[in-house]
């Protein structure tokens, strides 16, 4: 009886991390997009801001949102 609590509660959990992740992982990567492709969307507020800071931010969203991705596949928690 406890056994099966424990089983639904660890279902439970994962369910929720692999929905967290990939929340996460779309909203990071949306941000990497906004911040990469700023002047192309027309975004005035961004396409102030320098260039490198800009793309160098949108770089580490691919990369940290691509691995939050990769987590919520893997599941392994």
């Amino acid at each position: 009886m406890a056994n099966d609590f424990r089983e639904k509660q660890q279902k439970s959990y994962t369910l929720m991390r692999r929905v967290y992740d990939f929340a996460m992982a779309l909203l990071i990567l949306g941000m990497a997009v906004v911040m990469l492709f700023a002047e192309q969307l027309r975004i005035e507020q961004l396409s102030g801001i320098d260039n490198m800071f800009r793309y160098l931010f949108g770089g580490i969203c691919v990369l940290y949102g691509g691995f939050r991705l990769y987590r919520g596949f893997k599941s392994d928690y």
